[in-house]
């Protein structure tokens, strides 16, 4: 029997996605699952990709907590796709940004940057102002803060916009940044990856393979994900605090639906 223990009340802030070459590493390490999936196992991709990842990532701490608890109570439970949690969120991180390069991003790259710059500066002079209110999570605006060069500007655009996404209820209408700008600035920073990755590497697949690729890699991420919060749900289904643990991705997107296109 599982006992109680206090509900866990402080939702845990999104995180911040992994640099290129430990995502393509991730992407690497699943390759041949991802190449075996079955296309009945497909799924429509109904959310923004980026700001996925960045909340799995922010609730990865607290899940693997869990897994002990996991292991012991839910003996049936594949616990293992908890622990490859973060290899999928990186690998479908990595599968978007190839997605984007396959449609020839290098040539935006250098207006992405004249954008991107400001925009960072802007969203991150606001973030660290609601932090000092005890709004914004003071240590991952830090962390964003000390990222340096057009690789962490890229990632910290896509962190800032998950940051100020997951908590707008409760800012809005205390902090100058606007909701345009926070979408903005998780559409921006994808982009700017992926022309950066052009730059260095050159185009990468077909716009067809890529689009496949970064479809199975979402799908395996959501199933992992999914699995994980039922194991969460049960565990603390007395605390009642398990949608805190482990928010939906769907989460105000009316659910999802089963599809093998985006």
């Amino acid at each position: 029997m599982v006992k109680p223990s206090a509900p866990i009340k402080k939702k845990p802030a999104p995180g911040k996605p992994a640099a290129p070459p430990q995502a393509a590493a991730a992407f690497d390490r699943i390759l041949p699952e991802i190449e075996a999936l079955s296309p009945d196992r497909l799924i429509a991709i109904k959310v923004d990709i980026p700001r996925a990842v960045s909340q799995v990532l922010g609730v990865l701490p607290g899940l693997l907590a869990l897994r002990p608890a996991i292991a012991e109570h839910l003996q049936t439970h594949d616990v293992a796709l908890l622990d490859r949690l973060e290899t999928y969120a990186l690998a479908a991180w990595y599968a978007h940004l190839q997605w984007l390069s396959s449609g020839g991003a290098e040539n935006a790259l250098k207006p992405l940057l004249a954008e991107a710059t400001p925009l960072r500066e802007n969203l991150l002079g606001d973030a660290e102002a609601l932090a000092r209110r005890g709004l914004l999570d003071a240590e991952t605006v830090a962390e964003i803060r000390a990222g340096q060069g057009h690789i962490d500007m890229a990632n910290d655009l896509v962190a800032l916009s998950a940051l100020f996404r997951a908590s707008w209820s409760d800012i809005a209408g205390k902090t100058a940044a606007t909701e345009e700008e926070v979408k903005r600035a998780g559409e921006i920073g994808p982009q700017l990856l992926a022309a950066l990755g052009v730059r260095e590497h050159g185009k990468g697949p077909g716009p067809t393979e890529a689009a496949d690729k970064r479809a199975r890699a979402f799908a395996l991420l959501v199933h992992a994900y999914d699995q994980t919060r039922r194991a969460v749900s049960y565990l603390r289904w007395n605390e009642g605090d398990a949608e805190t643990i482990a928010p939906s991705l769907y989460k105000g997107r009316g659910g999802r639906a089963a599809s093998s296109s985006d």
